[in-house]
């Protein structure tokens, strides 16, 4: 019987980190359906209200990865909030959002 194969290596990540001003989304490397999964299996399927979102150090940014982004901007629209996003500017146009959560926001 031949060994299991290796899982693939993660190229990208998404935390939620606790900071004094509330929780913020943080997207690093390359964020692909694993890294995704990855989050979810760690913090649920539901998006959470934000106070910021930091993607400054993405390289790549998968369907799965901008919805997920794309989901906690909208809870925090809905919330009335407005939510600072730092993002590298190809992130940026390849994700086709843009950086705030401003009630009636549209993405670009």
């Amino acid at each position: 019987m031949a060994a299991p194969l290796p899982a693939p290596p993660v190229r990208g990540i998404v935390r939620l980190l606790n900071t004094a001003g509330g929780p913020v989304l943080c997207l690093a490397g390359d964020v692909d359906a694993g890294a995704v999964a990855s989050f979810r299996q760690r913090y649920g399927a539901e998006p959470v209200p934000v106070s910021a979102v930091d993607a400054g150090s993405v390289t790549a940014l998968s369907v799965a990865g901008r919805d997920l982004l794309q989901d906690h901007l909208d809870v925090a629209r809905r919330g009335g909030r407005q939510v600072p996003v730092r993002h590298p500017e190809p992130a940026a146009a390849a994700a086709g959002f843009r950086g705030d959560a401003r009630p009636g926001a549209q993405p670009r």
